[in-house]
């Protein structure tokens, strides 16, 4: 075990099984004692067990690391002050959130329900707000604090994740402003879109889909699947322990893709073209002046397929 976290204490979400689970794990590993928060439902939110925040529990343990379990979910505001009360109850303090908790209602939008909508809403993007949130309380009193929260490449936009992809995007919008809110309290909050090999990431039915769009010429889903196959939670845990230190204080609103080896960042948005006119412009003058300029060379991810 080191000990760079030595007398912190972290708090992770949906930390029963894949990166949670690789998170609670390493942070343990450098010394912070751990809420290990898991309802154990499976990976589309529904059912519950205690097992997978147990079992956790139990490795940590087995290192001579300090750990509790926690079964609230994150989906409701008194499910995140349950899990971060569990914190100040356990070990009288907090020092560490890593939102990681997901769950996925996969459906192409025009058949995809309210209820869909709404279930990975409430996981994703309200569960960041309703542990978040409490935790700024406390970190706002001790004047310290760091926030890892966990977005994805989805929120570039995704086949059938409408849901998932506008949760992951807003949580990316949450974060830089959260950074900014909390920033001269002495805390960070920052973003990682990880790519692994998870119960979520691989799903036998994703491989099927990306296997048939292959054989009609689309290969780009099987070839993520290929990539997603060889990374491993627990290559991005480490990441998620050094955002958490003490030499990662200066680090703040930023969100980093991590995959394997591979460790990025993404930069701040800019505009890249713009026009203007005193004045307002006409439908007209858009119609000419666009293609020439603002839309140049731009291509549509998706184009029209004829029908069959």
């Amino acid at each position: 075990m080191g000990d760079r976290l030595k007398g912190k204490v972290a708090v992770v979400t949906g930390a029963g099984r894949g990166l949670g689970r690789a998170h609670a794990l390493a942070l343990a590993a450098e010394g912070a004692k751990v809420v290990v928060n898991d309802p154990g439902g499976a990976g589309d939110g529904t059912g519950s067990s205690t097992s997978p925040a147990d079992e956790v529990v139990k490795e940590i343990k087995a290192t001579s690391g300090e750990a509790v379990a926690n079964y609230d979910t994150v989906a409701t505001m008194e499910g995140g002050e349950r899990i971060i009360k569990a914190a100040l109850d356990n070990f009288g303090r907090l020092d560490i959130l890593v939102n990681n908790a997901g769950i996925l209602r996969d459906r192409m939008i025009f058949n995809m329900t309210e209820e869909e909508w709404d279930a990975v809403m409430k996981v994703h993007l309200y569960g960041h707000f309703n542990c978040t949130k409490p935790a700024c309380v406390i970190f706002r009193q001790q004047r310290s604090g760091r926030i890892i929260n966990t977005s994805s490449e989805a929120w570039l936009g995704n086949v059938s994740q409408a849901n998932y992809s506008a949760a992951k995007a807003g949580i990316i919008g949450f974060t830089r402003t959260v950074a900014r809110d909390m920033g001269r309290y002495g805390v960070t909050c920052n973003a990682i879109c990880p790519l692994a090999k998870t119960r979520l990431g691989l799903r036998p039915e994703q491989l099927e889909a990306a296997k048939k769009a292959a054989e009609k010429g689309d290969t780009f889903m099987l070839e993520v699947w290929q990539r997603i196959e060889h990374l491993t939670p627990e290559d991005v845990s480490p990441f998620v322990v050094y955002l958490a230190t003490d030499e990662a204080a200066n680090i703040n609103g930023c969100v980093f893709s991590v995959q394997g080896g591979d460790i990025g960042i993404y930069p701040d948005p800019v505009l890249t073209r713009t026009l203007y006119k005193e004045g307002r412009w006409t439908v007209d003058e858009l119609v000419d002046i666009m293609p020439r300029t603002v839309a140049k060379d731009l291509v549509n991810p998706s184009p029209p397929v004829p029908p069959k």
